[in-house]
């Protein structure tokens, strides 16, 4: 089907953004298509492996779920040091990039969405 390159910046629990995107990209992912989930900005907390939020739905599920169907998820590596996150922090499936493997990942892409 289609290759579709997603990008969260937001961090999770705020606002919808974050679980509406992965929504998205599990979705594309279960109907044949090819998808990479960039993680940039505060978006690099939804690969965070810890999570158990209170009154919102648990973002790491639909990452986990996502992840085990195929989606790959690069996370922003200059994001994760800028905040003190390290790879043993993040979900396994996720790995830390730099920015020319982001280029890649979009440039590779038919389809672009960024939340």
């Amino acid at each position: 089907m289609g290759k579709f390159s997603v990008m969260i910046m937001e961090s999770p629990y705020g606002r919808e953004k974050p679980y509406t995107a992965l929504r998205f990209a599990l979705t594309a992912i279960l109907d044949g298509n090819d998808v990479t989930l960039t993680l940039m900005q505060d978006g690099i907390y939804v690969g965070l492996k810890e999570q158990n939020p209170n009154e919102y739905p648990n973002h790491l599920e639909y990452l986990e779920s996502a992840i085990s169907e195929g989606l790959k998820v690069i996370v922003c590596g200059v994001c994760c040091k800028s905040r003190g996150i390290k790879q043993e922090h993040l979900v396994e499936g996720a790995k830390i990039v730099g920015m020319h493997e982001i280029v890649q990942a979009v440039g590779e892409s038919e389809n672009h969405i960024t939340f």
